[in-house]
């Protein structure tokens, strides 16, 4: 879709860190959540922002959390994780929404498709982002293309304030930009197949419908 879309942004918020550790634990699930990234970012560059999140004192938070908002239309939340895993292993429950009621906020059709906004999955958007923001408005939010520009600015300044020694009163709002670590070329070699063997194994029967689903 971002390839297909040269107007799509995609906005992502993930752990910062992974609640897999040690030697053995962490570099998998790296290696897993890198590759995903690189395929976002390759397709739609800096169309993509991905996003983790602290507290008011600076630890990071732990974000389990599976929501997906595409263009104020469609919400879905569960516990499904997006790997092969999840799909095709792991007993999972989510609900898919898409609300009857339109919302009249400007842009009343933010992806100009028809579809028009939805209520529930624009009021679920706005929640999170006037808590990742600590905003108590919905100013220059409603509109995603400058809510995204004000997210962008509230971590660029956290950022910022974070390299700078936390000189200084600390900027409002929670979102830093996530920069993932890279792993060494050597420790990628050993820790893809086990991601794919054991911490993300697929699940599909190995018949005719594999090739089919595939």
């Amino acid at each position: 879709a971002l390839t297909r879309e040269p107007d799509l942004h995609l906005v992502g918020v993930v752990p910062r860190f992974s609640d897999q550790g040690g030697r053995v634990g962490r570099p998998p699930n790296l290696v897993g959540r890198q590759d995903a990234l690189d395929v976002v970012r390759r397709a739609g560059g800096d169309r993509v922002s991905v996003f983790d999140l602290e507290n008011r004192v600076g630890t990071p938070v732990y974000v389990h959390a599976k929501v997906c908002v595409v263009d104020d239309v469609w919400t879905s939340v569960g516990s499904d994780n997006l790997n092969m895993r999840s799909w095709t292993h792991d007993s999972e429950l989510s609900c898919a929404v898409l609300d009857d009621e339109r919302d009249p906020r400007e842009p009343r059709d933010p992806a100009r498709l028809g579809d028009g906004a939805r209520r529930f999955a624009r009021n679920l958007r706005l929640e999170l982002w006037r808590e990742h923001l600590d905003a108590d408005s919905d100013d220059d939010l409603v509109d995603p293309a400058s809510g995204l520009a004000r997210l962008r600015a509230v971590a660029s300044a956290l950022d910022a304030w974070h390299d700078g020694g936390r000189q200084g009163p600390r900027p409002p709002g929670r979102l830093r930009t996530h920069r993932a670590d890279r792993l060494p070329l050597h420790t990628r070699a050993w820790a893809r197949p086990l991601y794919h063997l054991v911490v993300d194994p697929d699940g599909r029967p190995r018949d005719g419908l594999r090739r089919t689903w595939q």
